[in-house]
């Protein structure tokens, strides 16, 4: 145990941040999670689908969708199906609250699977980083510094999805390149099916990791690779069928979801008439919206991710099909995004639906700091770039992390534009923060329950900088971060911010 703590000291940290934190506040009503909560009740409690009982009880959300006279959740099952054997095991001892409900599946279905990705991720990323502080800099900032820090701490599925994608991918490469035996291909296969069982957009990124996969194994022998291809298929199989059932006892076919306006009623029947459920032509203020506004653009408030541009100049020179599997998987989510009539999804803390591309990003980004390693200056000023990401991502986590989109103000619709001051930062100078540990055993302030958070995340980072390239790149780090973060403090504010901070803090308390 001695040995292997010390390997993963990184990891026990992560571990205790996703676990210190609670970010949850029964008045937001929280759209994604309480009908994938309703759903794992409903599962265990009322052996069904319909989410009748839940909405009874504790009200209707706007992701709610109605069919055949009864409730459904319009998401896709498998998160809460992950959720309800653990659900049905408390249950021996009693109905667990909803609130704890909501709280056990944020661990089950968010923190667990992330947390084995991490360690997958890390011996995985050992091709294109063989120094293992370097590959440590790259885990540690997409846990702490991207939306897989968001979405494994609240109960919603873009974070899980992000696992069975990527996992299926390294374990299928991981069998054609003779690293594992067959039962990683039947774990890739299974995993490859469970994707849009969890998220339906995940399904994009299957049939790009398959043909990797593949192209990886065109010198087996014929045989080897059609059997290879039977288990894959046959694994895979098994999660669908359990998909097209749900759809067909939800919604009347198993072809319907619960975003068809054609099968189900529905809030946003309106946005997802739209093309294909809503995928239609792309939207210049989508892609804007998507990747660089300060609200919500992917290298805003990561921009770490930004190293993927010249580390995709190095993949294509070393290892040609990763560049070619990696950047037609960025390409096609940025461009799936920004030609959806529901781009922006809501309160988020970021795109979130492109969370499931993000594992992709890494390798190149891997690579470019293994090449910067031996600069500490600019190995520093690229590690400042993480610190803003684990800033932004940790302290929302850590506060109030469904950053909302617009409100309503004298009977106009305003649009949120910096709310990592307007609402983050105006929090913790109040001195509020989200339940926690301590706060949660022995009371007092929220601002110091998180104190023990914030050593552990910025402890962790700041070690993990300086590993690598040294105290010297460590400072640079920070420097640049704080000069980053002191230019996102000078763009444009929200009208009547004060109202919109005034409302965060009504949810909060």
């Amino acid at each position: 145990m001695g040995p292997w703590l010390r390997r993963n000291a990184w990891l026990v940290a992560i571990a205790a941040a996703y676990l210190y934190i609670f970010p949850h506040f029964p008045k937001t009503r929280n759209a994604n999670e309480l009908p994938r909560a309703y759903l794992v009740k409903a599962m265990v409690d009322d052996h069904t689908f319909a989410i009748d009982h839940g909405v009874k009880t504790w009200g209707k959300t706007a992701d709610v969708a109605e069919a055949n006279k009864h409730f459904y959740s319009n998401k896709a099952p498998g998160s809460s199906m992950l959720v309800a054997p653990a659900y049905a095991a408390v249950s021996l001892f009693g109905e667990p609250s909803l609130g704890f409900t909501i709280w056990l599946s944020r661990v089950v279905a968010g923190v667990i699977p992330t947390l084995l990705f991490l360690m997958l991720l890390g011996r995985f990323l050992e091709r294109f980083a063989p120094d293992p502080a370097v590959r440590r800099v790259v885990v540690v900032a997409y846990a702490l510094g991207s939306m897989a820090m968001t979405f494994s701490v609240l109960f919603i599925s873009h974070q899980l999805s992000a696992v069975c994608v990527g996992s299926a991918w390294i374990l299928g490469l991981d069998y054609a390149e003779r690293k594992r035996g067959i039962m990683a291909l039947l774990a890739a296969g299974f995993l490859a099916g469970c994707a849009p069982l969890v998220d339906y957009q995940a399904a994009f990124a299957v049939p790009i990791i398959a043909g990797h996969v593949f192209w990886k194994l065109r010198d087996r022998p014929a045989k080897e690779k059609l059997t290879s291809f039977g288990i894959v298929a046959a694994a895979a199989a098994l999660p669908i069928i359990v998909l097209l059932i749900y759809h067909q006892q939800a919604f009347g076919s198993p072809l319907c979801t619960g975003y068809d306006p054609s099968c189900v009623q529905t809030q946003f029947a309106g946005l997802q008439s739209q093309g294909f459920l809503g995928l239609s032509s792309f939207r210049w203020h989508a892609f804007v919206g998507s990747t660089v506004a300060p609200d919500n653009g992917l290298f805003t408030l990561a921009p770490w991710l930004l190293l993927a541009i010249p580390g995709f100049v190095l993949l294509a020179r070393r290892e040609r099909s990763f560049a070619i599997t990696c950047g037609l998987i960025a390409v096609m989510y940025i461009a799936f995004v920004s030609s959806l009539a529901m781009w922006r999804a809501g309160w988020s803390v970021g795109p979130r639906y492109i969370t499931v591309m993000l594992p992709f990003l890494l390798p190149p980004i891997a690579l470019v700091l293994q090449e910067w390693r031996t600069k500490w200056w600019l190995f520093g000023l690229a590690a400042g770039t993480v610190l803003v990401g684990i800033v932004i991502y940790s302290l929302s986590s850590a506060t109030f992390p469904p950053w909302p989109d617009e409100f309503v103000f004298d009977r106009r619709l305003v649009h949120v534009e910096n709310p990592l001051f307007e609402i983050t930062f105006k929090l913790l100078g109040d001195g509020m923060a989200a339940p926690n540990a301590l706060t949660a055993i022995a009371g007092g302030p929220p601002l110091i329950g998180i104190l023990p958070y914030l050593a552990i995340v910025f402890g962790l980072a700041g070690w993990t900088i300086a590993r690598p390239a040294g105290w010297r790149a460590l400072l640079v780090a920070i420097g640049f971060a704080f000069v980053i973060l002191v230019g996102y403090s000078l763009l444009p504010g929200t009208p009547h911010s004060d109202e919109l901070y005034r409302r965060v803090v009504n949810f909060m308390t």
